[in-house]
């Protein structure tokens, strides 16, 4: 299994001033993101691209190739794991990929979602995956940015 260092939910995926935080906190120099549709369009992979900090290599895969690329072994790399929802990280560890923390730093308001906390929103599938990837075995936290405190995020489903 590659060293994946942090894990995060942002339905913006990589973004300014946050992402250059959770990547001097965590070391990271490789920042794996997982999202079927942003994988077959090469507009918002060239955009993503160019959002991440300098010096940091970024892959964009579908859940399909991710599984395979996590579950290879360690290159020295220090891993972050951006997706946009809870079921893409569901179904990744569902498919042999070990997620011990998954942070929760943005997931914005739709029709389909209710408030959970303060900027989370969440459907009931989301709510679900959630509950689901905490039973089996995952710390699920919200966290902003490294200098503010986490909140378990249990206690809000």
């Amino acid at each position: 299994m590659r060293n994946i260092v942090f894990t995060r939910i942002d339905d913006r995926l990589i973004h300014g001033q946050v992402m250059t935080a959770w990547v001097h906190e965590t070391k990271a120099n490789e920042i794996v993101i997982i999202d079927n549709e942003v994988a077959q369009d090469d507009f918002l992979k060239m955009i993503m691209t160019s959002s991440a900090p300098a010096g940091i290599k970024v892959l964009i895969m579908s859940e399909e190739q991710a599984i395979d690329y996590l579950t290879q072994e360690p290159d020295g790399n220090k891993l972050i794991v951006l997706a946009k929802n809870p079921k893409v990280i569901k179904n990744i560890t569902d498919g042999g990929v070990k997620i011990e923390a998954l942070n929760v730093g943005g997931m914005g308001a739709r029709k389909d979602r209710t408030q959970l906390y303060r900027n989370i929103s969440v459907s009931d599938e989301e709510r679900a995956c959630f509950k689901q990837l905490i039973t089996d075995g995952t710390s699920v936290y919200v966290q902003v940015i490294p200098e503010e405190k986490s909140a378990n995020i249990e206690q809000y489903l």
